[in-house]
């Protein structure tokens, strides 16, 4: 299976000086040409031992301090990020040939940001927040569908559903950003940005393929 990728380029003379303004170009490109959730990015994160795990999660809100996905914060990435709070995430759009390999530090949003995002899900995923033990082990599917029935029943009335105290978001803050374009014949454009530590100012380079 291979494919020549001849849709697009990268150069150095259009990417943007920032690479958020970036990052945005790109999604808003991605959204308009129909990609089913753009907005899915592998998440990889590493344990103690230096092993590493991955999972696909959802980007919920940017701006120019970094990337937020929500979560059960006792899952498995939950305990990972707790115990080394670095990870990566990777966004892929294949219909435009790109993706983006973004690297950095991860903390916890305000309480007041988790409160707000959980605001606004729908009744169901909010329930389904109570629901979730998740990344733990459970009997079977039976178990879990008793569990949704128990909140279903307690919080039966939208907007009676509190935040759970283990749900709540993170925040990847980039010190690396390699926004990468197909090309023929495999010499692919990829260019990175990278800055020393937070506020400092970003430098682009060109990465061989």
């Amino acid at each position: 299976m291979r494919q020549d990728y001849t849709r697009h380029q990268l150069l150095e003379s259009e990417v943007a000086g920032d690479p958020f303004a970036q990052f945005h170009g790109w999604f808003d490109e991605a959204r308009r040409h129909g990609i089913r959730e753009p907005n899915a990015m592998v998440l990889s994160t590493v344990n103690p031992a230096g092993g590493v795990s991955s999972r696909t999660v959802l980007l919920k809100g940017l701006d120019d301090r970094g990337f937020q996905f929500f979560t059960n914060r006792d899952s498995r990435k939950g305990e990972q990020l707790r115990a080394e709070p670095r990870a990566a995430v990777t966004f892929l759009w294949a219909e435009l040939e790109r993706q983006v390999n973004i690297e950095g530090t991860v903390e916890w949003v305000s309480e007041a940001e988790s409160d707000a995002y959980f605001l606004v899900r729908p009744h169901s995923a909010q329930i389904g927040a109570w629901v979730s033990l998740q990344s733990q082990v459970i009997p079977d599917r039976e178990w879990l569908e008793r569990r949704l029935e128990e909140f279903q029943e307690k919080y039966s009335e939208p907007g009676s559903v509190p935040r759970p105290p283990q749900w709540g978001g993170y925040r990847l803050v980039p010190m690396r950003m390699e926004f990468w374009q197909g090309r023929p014949s495999r010499l692919h454009d990829r260019l990175v940005f990278m800055r020393a530590g937070e506020g400092e100012a970003w430098r682009v380079e060109r990465l061989s393929p």
